[in-house]
């Protein structure tokens, strides 16, 4: 084990370096390196904004299947789970300490199962169920389904704290570990909001043509969204990240991960 924990300190203080050459990068451009982008388009912009988002108006519709194709062509799905598989394998294993002082955590806070499993939209529209831990009361949603808002009052007190810093999604390594989900990719969304959004937002279901992610380039470029005008702007951002897919980039949104992770950047 304790060769396992020195490979794992070193791997997270290569990340922690990068990261942090990450923030000095988006300082010299002029940019806020400890605040999520806002997102600034406007109707009539070009394909490609220049905070890395793409036009809904100016859809390139042949581009984007072949992107797709990319990403699920045999030799790159295969490595990109390959990579991913590894990677939750072994960030579970290098986690166990925080997993089960988290689960003591909730347990003591609240009455409640510890682990909260959630039906989501996944790869070509299939239903697959999200684990994650608990961080709302059991009876927040007795109305029926609802965004999460900025300090939502149905948050318990470890819930808060799990949600700021991320902590609440690690169980979702093992869907990956299942494979209904990649480590980088458009973040799934509940079978209820889909069926509104895609009526909604032209190309939305265009997000389901690849694996959801735990992380993804909307999660890292905008702040939480808790709207349909939100789910738009985070929309332009995901069909960028498929456009331009390249393992580099799943890399810079890892690294941007840790950032926002370690700060607790956003609101959740």
């Amino acid at each position: 084990m304790l060769p396992i924990y020195g490979v794992f300190f070193a791997v997270a203080a290569a990340f922690a370096a990068l990261s942090w050459r990450v923030m000095i990068l988006a300082r010299a451009n002029g940019q806020s390196a400890l605040t999520l982008h806002r997102d600034s388009y406007q109707p009539g912009a070009k394909n490609a904004s220049r905070d890395g988002a793409l036009s809904l108006e100016r859809f390139d519709a042949a581009a984007f299947r072949d992107a797709a194709a990319v990403i699920n062509g045999p030799g790159m799905a295969d490595a990109k789970q390959a990579f991913d598989f590894v990677f939750c394998l072994l960030l579970l294993i290098f986690l166990t300490p925080l997993l089960l002082a988290t689960v003591i955590a909730i347990k003591l806070d609240s009455e409640g199962p510890v682990i909260y499993r959630q039906k989501r939209v996944g790869y070509q529209g299939r239903i697959f169920h999200v684990l994650k831990f608990r961080s709302m009361k059991v009876d927040a949603e007795s109305k029926g389904p609802q965004y999460a808002a900025v300090h939502d009052d149905r948050a318990t007190r470890v819930g808060r704290f799990l949600r700021k810093f991320r902590i609440d999604e690690l169980p979702q390594a093992i869907n990956v570990l299942r494979g209904e989900m990649s480590l980088v990719g458009p973040r799934p969304e509940r079978p209820e909001f889909v069926e509104v959004l895609e009526q909604e937002i032209p190309h939305y279901h265009r997000r389901h043509l690849v694996k959801p992610g735990i992380t993804g380039w909307a999660q890292v470029k905008y702040e939480y969204a808790a709207s349909v005008e939100g789910a738009r702007n985070k929309l332009r951002y995901d069909l960028y990240y498929i456009r331009h897919f390249s393992p580099m980039m799943d890399l810079v949104i890892l690294l941007m991960t840790v950032r926002v992770a370690l700060f607790g950047l956003g609101s959740r």
